[in-house]
């Protein structure tokens, strides 16, 4: 593929504000039908009826969670809405509307944020949701984007953090760690790039981990799978932090322990062989890594046969009575208390 050293560059200084929001958001349809206003006003106007309405806002700030060297704009839009759709599922809600907020330095042009928003767009058509409003504005450093998501639910539908029982069963949907993985080879050949800028990666081996890095996917589909099974959680979250911080959440928030099993935790392959290659231990990564944006939750034991042998779940533990604590049971079986290592967005470099 030929690069093209001289792409066209038009300021958004030209367009102004309004202007700029015009042109990027003049492709987006409407399909909700609690969606009553949408951009064009100064507020949108929606209309859930009888629903109870979810809301949950995300930043994204480069160089803090993302990286442009390797994080393609249009990637990155796709990923600024799924990671916001997330906590609606989270919710055990369904994601309805969002709106999109953005910061911007003078060495983005219009061309970039076109890029940016085909990626928005394409996660707007697959999460069926609309974009209903948002900001633009001035950045003295780099790119920052703001994402607020909105959703609907019955009021019995939705599920809290807090509502797990000590003889529930912890279940998390498809496999933990590989977001973090792909972090690491995408870094890995950024600094092979910064040494010799000739290089050319060969990535053939790691296309799952760096999928889930760089394009990962809402669990919108985890609220139809559980209400066929008719199994409603009594607690839910999302795996943004990491496994571990999460079922510290779950705990603290429901008053009770949990036993995690090591030899339950669900590992694709290529996340295994690739920490192998890495040096680096499977368990920690997939207790700590992040960004995986699976869901955890817990369910009534009495529900055990529904989700048995279900290709989508993976029941990894249990919760016990608050005063035994939080601790991964080993292959080896010994009891090591969990600690929260995963991602802590105020943490000092």
């Amino acid at each position: 593929m030929i690069e093209d050293k001289n792409p066209q560059r038009t300021s958004i200084a030209q367009l102004g504000e309004f202007g700029l929001i015009t042109h990027l958001t003049k492709d987006f349809d409407i399909k909700q039908p609690s969606t009553f206003k949408s951009i064009g006003d100064d507020a949108a106007v929606l209309d859930f009826k009888d629903k109870k309405t979810v809301v949950s806002t995300d930043l994204l700030i480069e160089g803090v969670h993302f990286d442009l060297a390797y994080m393609p704009l249009k990637h990155l839009g796709y990923k600024a809405v799924v990671v916001n759709v997330s906590d609606i599922c989270a919710m055990n809600a369904k994601p309805t509307q969002i709106t999109v907020s953005i910061a911007v330095s003078n060495r983005f042009p219009l061309e970039a944020l076109e890029e940016l928003y085909v990626g928005i767009a394409l996660a707007a058509k697959e999460y069926n949701v609309d974009v209903v409003g948002g900001d633009t504005t001035s950045s003295q450093k780099g790119l920052i984007i703001s994402i607020t998501a909105i959703g609907e639910a019955d009021a019995e539908e939705i599920t809290y953090r807090d509502g797990a029982k000590k003889t529930d069963l912890l279940v998390v949907t498809g496999d933990l760690g590989a977001a973090y993985m792909g972090l690491q080879v995408l870094e890995r050949e950024k600094q092979v790039f910064q040494v010799n800028p000739n290089s050319q990666p060969d990535l053939d081996l790691y296309t799952y981990l760096i999928e889930r890095q760089l394009k990962p996917e809402a669990r919108k589909d985890v609220r139809t799978l559980l209400h066929a099974l008719e199994i409603k959680p009594t607690s839910m979250i999302d795996i943004s932090d990491g496994l571990s911080s999460e079922i510290i959440h779950i705990c603290k928030q429901s008053k009770v322990g949990c036993n995690l099993y090591e030899d339950k935790l669900p590992l694709d392959p290529q996340f295994i062989s690739t920490c192998e290659e890495f040096n680096i231990d499977s368990t920690t990564v997939a207790i700590n890594g992040g960004e995986d944006y699976e869901l955890l939750f817990t369910i009534d034991i009495n529900d055990f046969d529904k989700i048995k042998g279900n290709p989508h779940f993976s029941v990894i533990g249990h919760m016990c009575e608050e005063s035994e604590g939080i601790h991964l049971i080993t292959r080896a079986d010994t009891k090591i208390a969990l600690k929260a290592r995963g991602w802590n967005a105020l943490q000092e470099e």
